[in-house]
C-alpha cells in the first residue's frame, strides 16, 4: 500500500539494450511473485527474460537490485488502487475498499496468487536477510499510512474516540496478509471476499462503544 511514486527504471545515455527493459521487469515481477526471492535464481531469470547474466546485470544491477526495481513496479502497479481507497470518505469505506481490492488483487487469473511482498519473503536465510527486512518494512509503512488515516477518522468522529487506529490498522493488516498465504493455497476469490465480509462484522460505528476483552475472559 505504498501511495508514493516508485523509481521507474530508465535505459541510460550511451548504453544501448539488447531486449525490452520494460517486458524484462514484467517477467521478473512474475517470477519473484511466484517462487518468491530465495526461489528465483539467476539462471531463471536469464532464461525467462532470453539475456545472459552479463547483460542483466548491465540493465538492472545485482539480484537484489532487480528485485527491488520489481517490488517497486508491483506496488505501482497492482497496489495502486490502496492509494484510491484511503481518499474514500469513511472508514468503513476504506477498509472495505482495502479488504475487497487486495482479495482480487490477490487472485488475478493472469498473475501468480497471493501478495509479492508476503511471498517474496517466505524462507529467507541469512543471505537474503536484507529482502526479508526490506518487505517487511514496506508492510510496517503500509499499516502506519493506514493508522493514520485512521487517526484522522478519529478526529472527525467517524470512528468512536476509544478506538485504537493502530490496533485496527493492525488487525486489517493481519486480515490482509492472511488472505494473500489463502490466496496462495488456491482459496478463491468468493471466498476472500466472505472473509472481507466477516472482517468488517467487527467493524465499529462511529457512535458504537468498542469492547475490550481481556486474555482472561477466555481462560
Amino acid at each position: 500500500m505504498d501511495c508514493m511514486k516508485s523509481n521507474k527504471t530508465t535505459r541510460g545515455a550511451g548504453r544501448p539494450r539488447e531486449f525490452d527493459t520494460e517486458r524484462a521487469l514484467d517477467i521478473a515481477l512474475d517470477l519473484f511473485w511466484e517462487k518468491g526471492y530465495e526461489g528465483t535464481y539467476l539462471s531463471d531469470l536469464t532464461e525467462a527474460i532470453g539475456v545472459n547474466r552479463p547483460s542483466l546485470y548491465a540493465a538492472f544491477g545485482n539480484k537484489e537490485d532487480l528485485f527491488r526495481k520489481v517490488l517497486d513496479r508491483y506496488m505501482e502497479r497492482h497496489e495502486g488502487f490502496a492509494c484510491h481507497a484511503l481518499a474514500l470518505p469513511t472508514a468503513r469505506e476504506v477498509v472495505e475498499a482495502l479488504l475487497y481490492g487486495f482479495a482480487d488483487m490477490q487472485t488475478l487469473p493472469r498473475h501468480p496468487r497471493g501478495s509479492l511482498t508476503v511471498r517474496g519473503g517466505l524462507a529467507c536465510g541469512v543471505e537474503a536477510d536484507p529482502i526479508r527486512k526490506e518487505l517487511a518494512a514496506r508492510r510496517s509503512e503500509s499499516e502506519h499510512v493506514l493508522r493514520d488515516r485512521l487517526e484522522r477518522a478519529k478526529d472527525e468522529g467517524d470512528l468512536p474516540p476509544e478506538a485504537s487506529s493502530a490496533d485496527l490498522a493492525r488487525y486489517v493488516m493481519t486480515v490482509v496478509q492472511g488472505m494473500a498465504v489463502q490466496a496462495s493455497g488456491d482459496v478463491t476469490r468468493k471466498d476472500l471476499h466472505r472473509v472481507a465480509e466477516t472482517a468488517m462484522l467487527i467493524w465499529p460505528s462511529p457512535k458504537k462503544k468498542v469492547r475490550r476483552y481481556s486474555r482472561r475472559a477466555f481462560a
